[in-house]
C-alpha cells in the first residue's frame, strides 16, 4: 500500500490544475466523498497492525498535499474572477493589433504640417451651414446648378423661415466667416468634411474631405498662388513633381484654374493612371473674385487674394494607388492595417 501511495503522490504533484475544469476534475478524483483518498482511508482498516501507522501517516501527508495544491489553485482562480479577468495560464498569449490613425487623418495631418511651415493657420466652421455662407457670399448665382437639389443636401428649417440651411458642399464658407471677423492680411487653410448629393461610385461619395486655402493681402498675385501650390506638391509628392495650371471656372474666383501635377507613377511619360497624358488633375484654384470681397466687407481696390481647394481622398488615392474611394469607409482591417 505504501508503494501505491508513492505513485499517487507523484500523480498528484504532476496533475495540471490551471484551468477551471482541471481544478474541478482534481477535486473529484482525489478529495471528493467518492474520491481516491477517501477510498484509501476506508481501506486503511484492512491494513496489518505493523503497517497501519506508516500507511496512515503517509496517507495523511498525501491528503494534505492534495488539499494544499487544490486550495492554492482555487485561490488564484477566485482572485482572477473577482478582478474581472479570466486567465488560463495554459493558453498561449493573446496578440493585440496596434491601432493607427486612419489614412484620411494621416494625409490631412501631413497636408496641414506642410502649409503651417509657410505661415498658414488652420480654421474650422460648421458642417450645417447657412445658404448665405455656402453660396450667396461666394458669388454663386441664385439659379446656379450647384444649388440644385441634385447636388446639395438642403435641411428643413422650421424655426427661421428666412434662412435656408444646407450640408456644406465645400469648406469655402469657413473662409467667408473668417474674413467677416478678421481684417487682412489673412493666410488660412480650412480642412473638413463636405457633402454632395451624388451617386456613390468608385470615384464619387456623398461625403468626403476637402482642404481649402485662402491668402488675402495687398498686392497678392497669381504668381504667389502658383508658388505656394508648387511648393506644397513638391513637399507632398516629391521634389521632382511639376505643376501646371489650366484655365477653368468657379463663381468665387476670377481668373480660375485647374491644377495638375506631373504623374509620379510614370514620371510624366504617360501611363494608364494618367491616361497617357503625363498629368493628373488635382484640384481647383484662382484669384478671389472682387464680389466675394464686397460680400465680406473687404475693399477689392485695396486687397487681392487667392484661393485653392483639393480633395483629401483624391490626394491620398493618387499617392497610395487606391482605386476606389469607398475603400476608405468600409472599415476593412486588411486595408487599414497597410497604413
Amino acid at each position: 500500500m505504501l508503494s501505491n501511495l508513492a505513485e499517487i503522490e507523484q500523480e498528484i504533484r504532476s496533475f495540471s490544475v490551471n484551468g477551471k475544469d482541471e481544478l474541478e476534475n482534481f477535486r473529484l478524483k482525489y478529495l471528493s466523498r467518492n474520491g481516491l483518498l477517501t477510498q484509501l482511508f476506508e481501506e486503511l482498516k484492512n491494513a496489518s497492525k505493523e503497517e497501519k501507522p506508516l500507511v496512515g501517516k503517509k496517507l495523511n501527508e498525501v491528503k494534505r498535499l492534495a488539499e494544499s495544491i487544490y486550495n492554492d489553485a482555487k485561490a488564484v482562480r477566485d482572485q482572477s474572477e473577482s478582478s474581472g479577468t479570466d486567465i488560463d495560464l495554459t493558453l498561449p498569449g493573446r496578440n493585440f493589433s496596434v491601432g493607427t490613425e486612419h489614412l484620411i487623418s494621416q494625409t490631412l495631418a501631413e497636408m496641414v504640417r506642410i502649409f503651417r511651415e509657410i505661415g498658414f493657420k488652420v480654421t474650422d466652421g460648421p458642417e450645417l451651414e447657412e445658404e448665405f455662407y455656402n453660396f450667396d457670399a461666394l458669388n454663386t448665382p441664385e439659379h446656379h446648378p450647384a444649388r440644385d437639389m441634385q447636388d446639395t443636401f438642403y435641411v428643413q428649417n422650421k424655426f427661421d423661415k428666412d434662412k435656408k440651411y444646407v450640408l456644406r458642399t465645400h469648406t469655402s464658407p469657413v473662409q467667408i466667416r473668417t474674413m467677416m471677423s478678421t481684417k487682412p492680411p489673412l493666410r488660412i487653410i480650412s480642412p473638413g468634411k463636405v457633402f454632395r448629393n451624388e451617386t456613390v461610385t468608385f470615384k464619387n461619395y456623398f461625403m468626403f474631405h476637402q482642404l481649402e486655402g485662402l491668402y488675402v493681402d495687398k498686392n497678392v498675385s497669381i504668381r504667389d498662388l502658383k508658388g505656394v501650390l508648387s511648393y506644397f506638391f513638391k513637399k507632398f509628392y516629391g521634389e521632382k513633381t511639376k505643376t501646371r495650371f489650366i484655365p477653368s471656372f468657379f463663381p468665387f474666383t476670377e481668373p480660375s484654374g485647374q491644377v495638375d501635377v506631373s504623374c509620379f507613377i510614370c514620371g510624366g511619360k504617360g501611363c494608364k493612371t494618367c491616361k497617357d497624358t503625363g498629368w493628373l488633375e488635382i484640384g481647383g484654384c484662382g484669384m478671389v473674385d472682387p464680389n466675394v470681397f464686397k460680400s465680406v466687407g473687404y475693399d477689392p481696390e485695396e486687397y487681392t487674394g487667392y484661393a485653392f481647394g483639393v480633395g483629401i481622398e483624391r490626394i491620398a488615392m493618387m499617392k497610395y494607388g487606391i482605386k476606389d474611394i469607398r475603400t476608405f469607409y468600409q472599415n476593412d482591417l486588411r486595408f487599414l492595417d497597410q497604413f
